[in-house]
């Protein structure tokens, strides 16, 4: 089990990404700077914020960005979607895992304007770079 640090994950229960075998299995993650406790009100920023949790989740798993294969995305405006898909094109174009994003009406609190969850494998014998 990996956590974040954010006081989340101990309220309720659960780990910000488990290790199974070669798999790494990453929750919801939001925006939040967990270092500081504070959400930034741009979605790109809240993407980077995101992006940079996993960062240190899959360092800490003995990996990194680029071993992620999958990613699901919730975002609460469909006009936030331009934001968020830029954001991830400039981390991982060259990766490029399998995606999803889902407009949704609501997540757990109104500052939260997007959510990613993804997987990640260490062993795979295709694939760009891989």
């Amino acid at each position: 089990m990996i956590s974040s640090g954010s006081p989340f994950e101990k309220a309720y229960g659960y780990s910000r990404a488990v290790v199974w075998g070669d798999e790494v299995h990453i929750a919801g993650t939001t925006g939040y700077d967990y270092a500081r406790m504070t959400m930034p009100e741009d979605v790109a920023e809240q993407t980077r914020n995101i992006y940079a949790t996993f960062a240190a989740v899959m360092k800490e798993a003995g990996g990194g960005l680029a071993d992620i294969v999958r990613l699901r995305t919730f975002v609460t405006d469909v006009s936030y979607c331009e934001a968020v898909v830029t954001v991830q094109g400039e981390v991982f174009g060259a990766i490029r895992p399998a995606g999803t994003i889902v407009v949704v009406s609501a997540l757990l609190k109104p500052e939260m304007k997007v959510e990613i969850e993804a997987d990640a494998r260490f062993s795979r014998s295709v694939g760009p770079g891989r």
